[in-house]
């Protein structure tokens, strides 16, 4: 519902027990200047906003490529695949069906 200020003003209980339905919008002069919202919405806007403010990912990242740039740390090792044991779940599945798990070599 909308109110112009003049009716907010003389019905503000009424305009408080509806903001618990919907918003209420408030007007002068045909310019919406408020909304009344219950407080279980704002609560919700504030959790909304909060979440927004957290940095992104991308920023950490920045972040964290920055302090290990100011701690003289150029690049960090990163071993080569083939020396990292890891069990691939893949393989006893293409067993199991009768297939190699590897391609067969020319």
């Amino acid at each position: 519902m909308t109110w112009n200020i003049a009716q907010a003003r003389q019905q503000f209980s009424e305009v408080v027990r509806l903001s618990v339905q919907e918003p209420q919008a408030i007007y002068n002069r045909e310019k919406q200047v408020a909304v009344l919202i219950s407080a279980a919405e704002f609560e919700s806007f504030n959790q909304w906003r909060t979440a927004q403010q957290e940095p992104s990912l991308t920023a950490q990242f920045g972040e964290i490529r920055s302090a290990l740039q100011q701690a003289g740390t150029r690049d960090l090792p990163i071993p080569d695949r083939d020396t990292v044991q890891r069990p691939n779940a893949f393989v006893p599945m293409l067993e199991a069906e009768g297939l190699s798990p590897r391609p067969a070599s020319n």
